[in-house]
């Protein structure tokens, strides 16, 4: 047990030196550009930056279904040419209703509408109401996966729009059913990053119905549209899609070569570049309106069929709202609407002095440690105290080698875990002390001490590792940074205190054969 080979021991030393090498890169600049050069980030508590609480709008997500649903009900009637009137969309109720054209007509209208293709298993029934209307329900056991599908697209179309922003270190997480939190370090003016993640971005294109220009009331199956020009105009847009904008696979902002402003051209996969080339190449002589967020951009005659799969969006835009308007079309819109019902900045000048009271509480915590190790252990509290620093070593060099984001409760994690080494090494101490105070010989007390207060040491960090593990999983936010940095503090301590506090030990023993152990 007392006996440590060349190869295990240059095993346990070159662990300790590879921990002071990933350190390296928090305190000095990569030599050379292609170096994986891996620091740990700093937190939105320590660092400074924006905290957003956004919250998807689940009812907004009902709502566009029962207007998707409805128009694939008016689709499939006419489709088998069967009439309808009077189609309404309850979101009370969460169910499109309609007439039949004709009271013969009802069960074949019935059929037909129990036919349409769900997105969902069991999406929907068709039904027959008491008076006479056919209704399409929506069912909540659909609704809710829907739910949670918006939400996970709502954060990953985040994170896309919050990288495109240049931003550093953001972390974006889910909380509770409809709720996402970002974080933004270094950002201490959110206001256009909120802007960003406010905008749908749902861009749609449909033909106008020209036939009700000027109308005050709209027909159905045709909505009044205000326009983006500031005129107060309004525009009876059809409600059927003809072409998608989630079928953009590429947006850019540019100057136009003729006009010497600024628009947004785009670009279509095969399936929209298809959709585009038919849908002009049906429609030349009628206008064609471009629809962002239930907003006309503009809404231009068709003059010729446009069959590159390419087009360009113009609007009097400056530059950085055509960049912006470039950037949220690449990343895709937004299934719901997201609503910011939480807003905090924090100052960098806050954050500096948080991390001058972590780093101060930080030092003088292991000062005193080294003091205590000391006056009470002698030689042995030293060895205990070089155990202690690259036990903190390796705990930098592995946040450091997975990029982690240190916060607060990270910091007070790294407090913790030097007491709950400490905890090992005093145990270890006392163990030797009670068997030279037994009689035994030098060696046999080294080798008593460690085999009795190995066991005790690793029962009791395991049990605490299971319960930060728990914290892990279950917690959120701080919770989790604060019981990764004991997790991996656990791992650490076990390393040095059983592995180089008994090196440091066994070293000092083969070189002196004391008869007594300064104890």
């Amino acid at each position: 047990m007392m006996y440590y080979s060349r190869l295990r021991m240059l095993s346990v030393l070159g662990v300790c030196l590879l921990g002071l090498v990933l350190c390296l890169p928090n305190v000095m600049r990569a030599p050379a550009a292609h170096l994986p050069w891996r620091q740990i980030h700093l937190g939105l508590d320590l660092r400074g930056g924006s905290y957003l609480l956004m919250q998807v709008d689940l009812q907004a997500l009902e709502h566009d279904r029962l207007q998707s649903l409805s128009d694939q009900a008016r689709q499939a009637l006419l489709h088998d040419n069967l009439g309808y009137r009077d189609i309404v969309l309850d979101d009370t109720a969460r169910r499109v209703t309609l007439y039949p054209r004709d009271v013969s007509e009802h069960d074949r209208a019935l059929q037909t509408l129990g036919a349409i293709p769900a997105s969902v298993p069991d999406e929907f029934a068709a039904s027959s109401l008491p008076d006479g209307r056919l209704a399409l329900t929506l069912s909540e056991a659909a609704l809710q996966v829907r739910a949670r599908e918006a939400v996970t697209q709502s954060i990953e179309i985040v994170r896309r729009r919050i990288d495109a922003t240049g931003a550093i270190d953001p972390e974006i997480t889910r909380q509770g059913n409809d709720r996402i939190v970002v974080q933004l370090p270094g950002i201490s003016d959110p206001e256009r990053i909120k802007a960003l993640l406010g905008t749908t971005a749902r861009m749609t294109f449909h033909l106008l119905d020209e036939s009700a220009t000027g109308a005050s009331v709209a027909a159905p199956g045709v909505t009044l549209m205000p326009t983006t020009d500031g005129s107060n105009q309004t525009l009876p847009i059809r409600d059927h899609v003809e072409v998608d904008g989630a079928d953009l696979t590429n947006a850019g902002a540019m100057i136009d070569q003729q006009n010497g402003q600024w628009a947004v051209n785009f670009t279509f996969n095969r399936v929209g570049a298809a959709a585009f080339a038919a849908v002009t190449r049906a429609n030349v002589g009628h206008r064609f309106a471009i629809v962002l967020d239930n907003k006309v951009i503009e809404a231009p005659v068709i003059q010729t069929p446009i069959t590159a799969g390419n087009g360009q969006i113009t609007g009097n835009f400056t530059a950085q709202k055509a960049t912006d308007l470039a950037l949220l079309l690449r990343a895709g819109a937004l299934p719901v609407p997201l609503s910011v019902i939480e807003q905090r900045s924090i100052g960098p000048s806050l954050g500096a002095d948080s991390i001058r009271a972590g780093a101060m509480s930080l030092g003088v915590g292991f000062v005193l440690v080294i003091v205590f190790m000391a006056l009470f252990y002698g030689r042995f509290g030293w060895y205990a105290n070089v155990a202690l620093l690259a036990n903190l070593v390796l705990m930098m060099a592995i946040l450091s080698l997975f990029e982690a984001t240190l916060t607060l409760p990270g910091m007070a994690g790294l407090l913790l875990t030097l007491g709950m080494a400490v905890d090992a090494n005093i145990l270890i101490n006392e163990r030797i002390r009670e068997e030279v105070a037994r009689g035994r010989t030098a060696l046999a007390a080294l080798q008593a001490g460690f085999e009795r207060a190995t066991s005790t040491i690793v029962d009791s960090n395991a049990t605490a590792l299971l319960a930060h593990v728990m914290l892990f999983v279950f917690g959120t936010g701080p919770v989790r940074g604060f019981a990764l940095t004991i997790t991996i503090g656990i791992a650490t301590t076990l390393f040095t205190t059983l592995l180089l506090s008994r090196l440091l030990m066994v070293r000092w023993y083969a070189l002196t054969r004391p008869a007594t152990l300064p104890v």
